[in-house]
């Protein structure tokens, strides 16, 4: 015989059927002060919670503590605005958890006015395996397979906005767009799979020479482009000439020499990103023309 629940409003409720649910069953009422408790509370995530339901249900701030920093205010805040306008609660949160490290939480709940408040009905589920397979998917999207380093998708994205608050805040903003010599022969000579180690390991050359705050990405073929915000001209042409230095004096086990040709742009206020590119490409062509081996700069 399974045992029931009277749930507010007179339904009776499979308590069995529902601490078999993956997520939590929830109740939520916040008072006109401000006070938030759990009326109800079931579902075999709630022992994710760690928190005893009776405790909850007289309050609730045991639980909304545990989030992590970030995301209680953030919750709050969704409350807040579905509070004020009786719309639909949805949001997630991570919920910290003793020796087991952090779960990802989607909340979505429906709010009701009572006369003492909010009475909001929802359901809480464990969401972390999708949101690890999201950001596992957006790190596709965005890096390239080859190198580690960002693709050229990702490196427009980021460009479109550096240049968008340069404009706006009148900050510099250097581009360099570098280039493997004779590339070609490398693999012609040694064979693809060693001119893809070769890639890896000027890529990795180039984001251990540039700041956190600074962007390696990989164009295409031999051609990488390095993104560098509040970064005036002269600056990034001596990062530029040193990056030639490194690069030419690097053992990349191969029996000739390997050295990169790099154009350098800084831009100008008012300009687009496709301007800056453009700049910087040509002054790779330049460096080319010049002998190569050597990073040159607009004027």
């Amino acid at each position: 015989m399974t045992s029931t629940t009277v749930m507010p409003g007179g339904r009776d409720v499979d308590t069995m059927a529902i601490d078999r649910l993956p997520g939590v069953v929830f109740q939520l009422h916040r008072r006109h002060d401000g006070r938030l408790h759990f009326p109800y509370l079931a579902g075999g995530g709630v022992r994710l919670i760690g928190i005893a339901p009776e405790r909850l249900a007289r309050d609730a701030r045991p639980a909304m503590e545990r989030l992590a920093d970030d995301d209680y205010p953030r919750l709050m805040a969704a409350l807040e605005r579905s509070m004020h306008w009786l719309t639909p609660l949805s949001t997630r949160f991570r919920l910290p958890l003793k020796g087991r490290g952090v779960r990802w939480v989607a909340l979505r709940a429906q709010p009701t006015p009572t006369d003492e408040g909010v009475l909001w009905h929802g359901m809480m589920m464990d969401i972390t395996e999708q949101v690890t397979e999201e950001a596992r998917l957006r790190r596709l999207s965005d890096t390239d397979d080859l190198t580690g380093v960002a693709n050229r998708r990702r490196l427009m994205a980021r460009l479109e906005e550096a240049v968008s608050l340069s404009n706006r805040h009148a900050t510099p903003l250097s581009l360099l767009i570098l280039d493997i010599d004779h590339f070609k022969a490398i693999n012609d000579t040694h064979g693809h799979l060693q001119g893809d180690e070769v890639l890896r390991a000027v890529a990795h050359l180039c984001r251990a020479t540039l700041r956190e705050e600074d962007l390696v990405a990989r164009m295409g073929g031999e051609e990488f482009a390095l993104l560098l915000p509040l970064t005036p001209r002269h600056r990034a042409l001596s990062l530029a000439e040193r990056l030639c230095r490194i690069i030419e004096g690097h053992d990349f086990d191969v029996d000739s020499r390997i050295t990169v040709s790099i154009g350098v742009a800084e831009h100008r206020i008012g300009g687009s990103h496709l301007q800056l590119i453009e700049r910087a490409d040509r002054q790779l062509y330049a460096a080319k023309g010049e002998g190569r081996n050597q990073a040159m700069a607009d004027a």
